[in-house]
């Protein structure tokens, strides 16, 4: 043999040198017999060193000739490594020639490559065989060594390579790097296989490899920018083409389609990391809207239940109540489940936040969870205010309109009486009566002077009626006021009259000599007794407003002591008629004219029998009024009673739903879809009860427009079971969105079932009170029993510190469940991070520090592009082109503020 060359990798490999054997072994047994070797190698290798000198705008012409030199040769290396190499010497002669290919030799053997019998001599001789393994050297170094699919080695890596992507294709069996590839199949399966455009497979023949192989070399050159290294006659004809020329071309396309592969991998990467960060933004916006309605509802109710403008009317009030019951039950309650979803909506998106490995949710100013609290706190106190002064505005107007009617009754009553008086008292008879005359005046005068002074009480409750309604804020108090002063002028202008009637009859009563005493004592009793009749009509048709069976037991006590006085009444009423038809007897006795008429008084008897008989017949009407009062008191107490029957049962089981509800995260065994499902039929259970909610609502609405504001029999109000009922649905969606948040947990982190179940059973075993939280100490035991070393050194205090610092940020000092499972799938599980972002965007933009847009376009779907593009910042290193982008820091912002 004339020569062996033998390269060995001199880098420590993975498992063993890859040893590289040039064909001098194979040249004597092959390339010596097949010379068509030696031709398919110079054209394949001229054609490889080409495509790289080309981009230091050069090429060869003859491989044995052009690098006799070594510059060429040099240059060669420099290009495909990227490096720089000694300055080669500029001489002509041979031992400048030879110094310069040793040049090249030893940048080769750096980089860990040993060459076995190969000499600059030989290269700068222009040996053939030499110079071709040589440049085999190069391309197993530079362009093969470093192709490895699933840990094989240089050759076997990129056969494996081969065969995956072309195993779909028909025809194609792809096993060695010689025959294989002789009918041009694979070449053509290869490249459709990355490029389907460029390529329609269906229409190749096996039988045509010329046409298959200028396809594929034609398509190569010009998309794929592939020189064409081999003939296809050269291919076809050969019984066995060259396996290094076969693989030098090969190669080229497994850099050409790796790189895009590559490409490919960190566009899906990048995809999948916008697309969490996409969804998170679109959750914000939700939470963003959805907050901002809910406050803008509570801010525009809150004015509505902030005014206290009282109606004037009773009717105007009981339609404010109404409103206000169509708001608790219509227009509140979707309110509520906005502002739970909203809540559960906050939990969910922390949680997704947190296992994307994204900082917390940080919501406008004034759009916090706590902010929406505070103002649903302040929405139901105005709330509850709004209603007692809703109320208490009725019982105001309730009792205005009884004393407003009262007012008139009496002052009707009053003025009545007075009619004419002020004439009466005004009159001058007396100057032209006779003495009878001028003594039954003056009886007459004695006799008004008596029913004035019985009819002040009257007037005094007039003025204190007037008052009342004054400190009430009666609406027309004006002229309740009004006809009051008149009334109080009137009697005034009475007294006077009156005084000066009696002073103009005493000074003529010396003149009056006689006086009918029968008469005058007749006037005298039947006076009292009228007014006495007068106030008990008043009594029995006056009006009452009672709240109570005992109020109205009350009125019907006094009844019957009224009722108690009427036998002495009637006894009054015989003596004062006894007068009477004495003063008959005695006209009859002595043959005395009566004119019919009592000179001291206008009452007759028949007044006051009619009177009596009219007192006689308001006595049972007010007995039946007075009964069906008492009816009406007993249906109010029976609403009482069937409202507190009922609230006594619903407030206790909401008070027992929500003990359960605190217990039932914990207790409940399973799946966590098992436990779901265990959660909703509980939740619907709850729902099924509302029923009850709505009958009470019923029972509390006839209590109110029966205006029952008070019930002794129970503890619970409307309002009460109202939050109950309100805090148990919230509790329960609450617990229910904490297994959803574990199952989205376990199912984006990759924890099993059987891990999320030993979680729960050590909490469980931890929860010493049975309350869903765990103190520190219980909490620190949890975590020694599964394996974490927090012994009581200043090493575990400083673990444990910081492990407390994660489940319980804001300091309550207890580990509920939720952050315990948090903390535990964390620590087991894996995410994605700024670095892989940033490394998937590098291989995009070809390991540049910026990328472009068209790259970004090109490489990623439509939406993602744009969606990168719309929020990277500009590219601010002189390196870069008009218009590039700054990946860099937008990778590291997907994973800072959660704004982006």
């Amino acid at each position: 043999r004339q020569a062996e060359l033998l390269v060995v990798g001199a880098a420590p490999p993975p498992q063993s040198e890859h040893q590289y054997m040039t064909p001098e072994d194979e040249w004597d047994r092959d390339l010596l017999l097949d010379p068509a070797w030696e031709k398919q190698q110079r054209k394949t290798f001229t054609a490889w060193c080409n495509s790289h000198l080309r981009k230091a705008g050069t090429q060869i012409e003859n491989i044995e000739d052009d690098f006799r030199n070594g510059l060429k040769l040099m240059l060669l290396l420099e290009v495909i490594s990227g490096e720089r190499l000694p300055k080669p010497d500029k001489g002509k002669m041979r031992f400048h020639k030879i110094a310069n290919v040793n040049k090249a030799l030893d940048f080769i053997c750096s980089k860990g490559v040993k060459l076995v019998s190969i000499g600059a001599e030989e290269i700068v001789d222009g040996n053939t065989k030499m110079t071709l393994g040589m440049i085999w050297t190069i391309i197993l170094r530079f362009a093969i060594q470093d192709i490895s699919v699933e840990e094989t080695s240089a050759k076997e890596g990129l056969l494996l390579w081969c065969q995956r992507k072309t195993a779909p294709y028909r025809n194609v069996n792809v096993q060695n790097f010689h025959i294989s590839w002789k009918d041009g199949l694979a070449l053509c399966a290869l490249i459709h296989r990355h490029r389907p455009d460029l390529i329609d497979y269906s229409k190749l023949k096996k039988d045509d490899p010329i046409g298959n192989l200028n396809t594929a070399f034609e398509v190569a050159e010009k998309y794929l920018d592939i020189p064409k290294m081999l003939d296809a006659e050269d291919i076809v004809n050969t019984p066995k083409p060259d396996e290094k020329a076969i693989m030098t071309y090969v190669s080229c396309f497994y850099h050409a389609f790796a790189g895009a592969e590559q490409a490919e991998t960190a566009a899906n990467r990048i995809c999948k990391v916008l697309a969490v960060n996409q969804e998170n933004e679109k959750l914000m916006e939700e939470y963003e809207k959805l907050a901002s309605e809910l406050l803008e509802w509570i801010r525009k109710t809150i004015p509505w239940l902030e005014n206290r403008t009282a109606e004037h009317h009773m009717r105007a009030m009981q339609q404010k109540l109404e409103d206000f019951r169509d708001y608790r039950r219509i227009h509140k309650p979707p309110r509520v489940q906005e502002k739970c979803q909203l809540e559960i909506n906050f939990n969910t998106l922390q949680t997704k936040l947190r296992l994307s490995n994204r900082p917390a949710f940080m919501p406008s100013e004034g759009k916090m969870v706590s902010d929406i609290a505070n103002a649903w706190k302040g929405l139901e106190q105005v709330e509850k205010g709004y209603e007692e002064w809703l109320l208490t505005e009725i019982r105001r107007l309730e009792r205005l309109d009884h004393l407003a009617e009262k007012f008139k009754q009496k002052c009707s009553l009053h003025q009545s009486w007075t009619s004419g008086k002020e004439e009466l008292l005004s009159m001058k008879d007396y100057e032209s009566a006779s003495l009878m005359e001028i003594r039954a005046l003056m009886r007459k005068h004695e006799a008004f002077e008596s029913d004035l002074a019985a009819h002040q009480d009257r007037v005094e409750q007039i003025a204190a009626i007037a008052q009342e309604l004054n400190e009430l804020d009666y609406h027309d108090a004006s002229s309740v006021n009004t006809r009051c002063q008149g009334i109080c002028d009137q009697w005034d202008n009475l007294g006077t009259l009156t005084q000066k009637r009696r002073d103009s009859l005493e000074r003529v009563e010396k003149l009056w000599e006689t006086i009918d005493q029968l008469y005058l004592e007749f006037a005298k009793r039947a006076a009292p007794f009228n007014n006495w009749m007068d106030g008990a009509m008043e009594d029995l048709q006056d009006m009452f407003i009672v709240h109570s069976t005992e109020e109205i037991h009350s009125l019907i006590t006094a009844h019957d002591q009224f009722k108690a006085t009427l036998p002495e009444a009637d006894k009054e009423r015989m003596a004062t008629m006894g007068i009477q038809s004495e003063i008959v007897k005695i006209a009859q006795t002595y043959g005395i004219k009566l004119s019919g008429v009592n000179p001291y008084t206008n009452l007759s008897p028949q007044d006051i029998t009619n009177k009596w008989e009219t007192v006689k017949h308001l006595v049972p009407l007010r007995d039946q009024m007075l009964q069906e009062e008492v009816a009406r008191q007993q249906a109010n107490e029976r609403l009482r009673r069937q409202f507190a029957a009922q609230a006594n049962i619903i407030g206790p089981w909401i008070q027992t739903k929500m003990e359960e509800i605190g217990h039932v995260s914990v207790d409940i065994a399973g799946s966590l879809e098992e436990q779901m499902n265990s959660l909703k039929q509980y939740e619907q259970n709850i729902i099924n009860y509302k029923c009850n909610i709505d009958k009470l609502e019923g029972d509390h609405q006839l209590s109110q427009e029966s205006l029952i504001f008070d019930n002794k029999h129970t503890n619970y109000t409307m309002e009460h079971i109202r939050v109950g009922w309100e805090q148990l649905l919230t509790t329960i969606a609450r617990t229910i969105n904490e297994v959803e948040n574990q199952i989205l947990t376990r199912d984006a982190k990759g924890i099993s079932q059987e891990q999320l179940n030993e979680f729960r059973a050590s909490f469980n075993h931890f929860d010493r009170k049975r309350n869903g939280m765990m103190d520190p100490d219980d909490f620190r035991a949890c975590l020694i029993s599964m394996g974490y070393d927090l012994v009581s050194s200043l090493a575990g205090e400083v673990e444990f510190a910081r492990i407390m610092t994660l489940v319980d940020s804001n300091n309550t000092g207890v580990v509920t469940f939720q952050a315990f499972i948090d903390f535990m799938t964390r620590e087991t599980a894996e995410t994605d991070t700024a670095d892989q972002v940033m490394a998937s965007f590098k291989i995009l933009a070809s390991d540049k520090s910026y990328i472009t847009v068209d790259e970004l376009r090109r490489e990623l779907p439509p939406e993602q592009a744009e969606y990168c593009i719309s929020r990277m910042t500009r590219y601010i290193g002189a390196d870069g082109p008009a218009g590039a982008l700054d990946y860099i820091s937008f990778s590291s912002a997907l994973y800072g503020e959660s704004d982006l």
